[in-house]
């Protein structure tokens, strides 16, 4: 099983996750059922990915079979920017809930800082040249407020934020009756948040690392927006490949094993079986603290990040984009 990372809340959260993010409905089922099979009990997801139902058919098959208890899985799932208002969180976490065919989730996230305007079931709703249509009224505050109730309510064990900058979770906590318990981001070897890491750790927030191993498939995406954008190629990276050599590991696992070690939860994806396996194995080796070092150093910072939202046209111009 993976290690247990502690919450603010008392709970435990798997330090490794299964990422779901741009998996097809058809290969995720699948996928979920491996991952199911290997031992990930941590599942993310979002509104946004469209693939709540998929994931929801595996679970009930598994808790409905006896094979699982729905209190020995950690489910998280986020509130679309489409619904990022008060009115918003109820409304789109009851409908993850029943996608998910889930009662309550362990973890609810605002995926983004940034809001669009709802206009009927569209996800990511545009104007005609096909800038977002944003709305600029978001207030996060009144947000987090709404995502308290949720917790008040019993439909979700936690709640957290996905993409904040440091101001912004300072202005949550500031007024926070419930504090974040978890913070989703963007981290891998090229770029490892050290200022906000520390930050989180000084505020009791568990980080989660998304993209853990550079996002080589989110070139689908920039490419299908016009983004002309070179993604990093970490699994070749000579220092990775060293250790990995000599520890008799996959690249893949050392860069887990990396983030896993700084006390951090990641979410790798992937929907190739033997790759699924790998990723859950990183718990039965330690990278010492000289291949720690080394690996550290390879940090680029802010340069090296990948999901800027470059592909959501005109999103810069909304007053909470966070980068």
């Amino acid at each position: 099983m993976a290690p247990l990372l502690k919450l603010n809340t008392g709970a435990n959260m798997p330090a490794i996750g299964f990422g779901t993010w741009q998996a097809t409905v058809e290969e995720l089922e699948a996928a979920v059922e491996m991952a199911l099979e290997v031992g990930y009990r941590h599942i993310d997801a979002a509104y946004v990915y469209n693939n709540e139902e998929a994931i929801g058919k595996v679970l009930k098959k598994w808790i409905g079979s006896g094979k699982i208890k729905r209190e020995d899985l950690f489910i998280v799932t986020k509130l679309p920017p489409v619904g990022n208002r008060p009115s918003g969180v109820e409304k789109y976490l009851s409908r993850s809930l029943e996608k998910l065919g889930l009662d309550y989730v362990d973890m609810y996230l605002i995926h983004v800082p940034f809001a669009f305007l709802e206009r009927g079931e569209e996800i990511h709703p545009a104007n005609e040249d096909g800038s977002m249509l944003i709305d600029p009224s978001t207030d996060l505050i009144e947000v987090w407020k709404a995502m308290e109730a949720q917790v008040d309510a019993g439909r979700a064990k936690a709640i957290g934020l996905s993409n904040f900058n440091i101001p912004q979770i300072e202005r949550i906590l500031k007024a926070a009756r419930i504090p974040p318990a978890n913070l989703q981001v963007e981290l891998h070897l090229y770029f490892q948040q050290r200022e906000l890491v520390e930050f989180c750790k000084k505020h009791d927030i568990v980080v989660c690392a998304y993209s853990p191993l550079g996002s080589r498939g989110s070139a689908k995406l920039f490419q299908a927006v016009g983004v002309s954008k070179e993604l990093p190629d970490l699994m070749n990276n000579p220092t990775v490949l060293e250790v990995a050599k000599r520890l008799g590991k996959t690249p893949a696992q050392i860069l887990l094993r990396h983030i896993i070690q700084r006390g951090l939860a990641a979410i790798p994806k992937s929907t190739n079986p033997e790759r699924i396996r790998q990723n859950f194995q990183v718990h039965d080796f330690e990278l010492n603290s000289e291949d720690m070092s080394s690996l550290d150093k390879l940090d680029q910072g802010p340069a090296a990040r990948i999901v800027d939202f470059e592909f959501m046209k005109g999103i810069k111009n909304h007053p909470e984009f966070p980068f």
